[in-house]
């Protein structure tokens, strides 16, 4: 691995199909020096957006054609040269890219290598719709900056601890083998990130504590996290699985599938886009905004209260569930959109659970803040936690963690 021993920065990649979001931080104090996104990669007007270092008062915009990934990295990297924080700076340590799916070989951050790409390239079948944008990103930013450490940060590491028993579906094994179908689990990096910071708001070492996490966004999903090692989780082959969420159904009986082929003839890839793109709260209200549907709510919308209901209820048996597999409870911790937001969810979610130890204060919980704070009454058994998650720091502590481990076993063998 090369690099100047003082470089402390990481530029951190997320590449989907037709977007590029990244952030520059700087891992000696975790200080973002630029935020930025590149939309609409291969349309007529793409938008390229860029936060400086001085914050959203010298905030950057333009349109324009980005025909592809490679255009799009070559606009961040002149954006990050306008504010003198090139990819040719010496700051730059590493390049940590998010990659959804690592399947069970990659359990931990890992340096790119050709070998690695191409395992990632074997995964395309079980993330069709993710690993082959991140596939992109890395090749295009690999050949940008062929001598730096590239990251791959990966989505389902984190779950790669849980117990066999756990992940295994209870279909044939030669055919689950064959075919790599388990439960992989998702926003490992979001769900790592917070049970941690909630055992520090508890004053307790990660080891210490039992924590059920709720990510809570357009996609939704929740773990359960003993002694900070995953033991369960609700997304499985897919993020398709578990919660109900903006535009996906969740958990449904698999024969769903084959009575919608043979009684409505729909395909494959039609069912493929009905739960994936046109269920879950969308399908339900036609709204996946949680802000809109309890406005609606307010204004007597019956169609809205029953989405919301919906949602909550499977919330709730996944909160029960949980606890059930961990036994012991430390905290019920809400993140992502949804779950930092919206108090109405949270004190929904956990409405008639004080039996289990588990409420929420409705003063506490009503306030809004951006900073990791408890909601739960002061003598409760659980405690109710709002952490907000940092997907894009995890990734940056993950990636130069490996990259200044490297360095210090180079120095130890010259």
């Amino acid at each position: 691995m090369t690099g100047p021993a003082t470089a402390t920065r990481v530029l951190v990649l997320n590449s989907g199909s037709s977007s590029v979001k990244y952030q520059l931080l700087d891992m000696e104090d975790g200080t973002r020096l630029a935020v930025g996104l590149v939309e609409r990669i291969g349309e007529e007007t793409s938008r390229v957006a860029h936060t400086p270092p001085a914050g959203e008062a010298g905030r950057r915009e333009r349109s324009g054609p980005v025909p592809d990934h490679a255009a799009a990295l070559k606009a961040v990297a002149e954006e990050l040269a306008h504010d003198g924080l090139g990819l040719d700076s010496p700051g730059l340590a590493a390049i940590g890219h998010r990659v959804v799916h690592g399947g069970m070989r990659f359990s931990a951050p890992t340096v790119i290598t050709d070998e690695v790409l191409a395992e990632i390239e074997r995964l395309v079948p079980v993330a069709p719709l993710h690993n082959p944008a991140n596939i992109t990103g890395i090749r295009t930013a690999r050949a940008l900056r062929p001598d730096l450490p590239q990251v791959a940060v990966f989505d389902t590491a984190f779950h790669t601890t849980m117990p066999e028993y756990a992940a295994r579906y209870a279909i044939d094994v030669e055919t689950a083998d064959a075919h790599r179908i388990r439960r992989y689990g998702f926003h490992g990096t979001s769900h790592a990130f917070v049970s941690r910071r909630a055992a520090e708001l508890l004053g307790k070492a990660p080891e210490e504590v039992n924590v059920i996490v709720l990510h809570l966004g357009n996609g939704a999903s929740a773990s359960a996290v003993r002694g900070g090692r995953c033991v369960d989780t609700s997304m499985g082959l897919t993020p398709l699985e578990g919660l109900v969420m903006g535009t996906r159904s969740g958990d449904v009986d698999p024969a769903v599938t084959f009575h919608l082929r043979r009684v409505a003839g729909m395909s494959v890839d039609d069912v493929d886009v009905l739960l994936n793109k046109r269920s879950g709260l969308v399908g339900l209200c036609g709204d996946n905004d949680m802000r809109e549907i309890r406005r609606r709510i307010e204004e007597g919308d019956e169609r809205a209260r029953l989405a919301f209901d919906i949602y909550v209820h499977r919330l709730k048996k996944y909160i029960g569930a949980y606890y059930a597999v961990l036994g012991r409870v430390d905290a019920v911790v809400f993140t992502a959109g949804v779950g930092e937001n919206s108090a109405p969810v949270r004190e929904a979610a956990v409405a008639g659970l004080e039996e289990l130890g588990i409420a929420v204060d409705a003063d506490l919980n009503a306030v809004r803040s951006d900073v990791p704070r408890l909601v739960s009454p002061g003598r409760a058994r659980v405690a109710v936690a709002v952490v907000p998650t940092d997907e894009e720091l995890e990734i940056a502590g993950q990636t130069f963690a490996l990259v200044a481990a490297g360095r210090r076993g180079g120095d130890r063998e010259r």
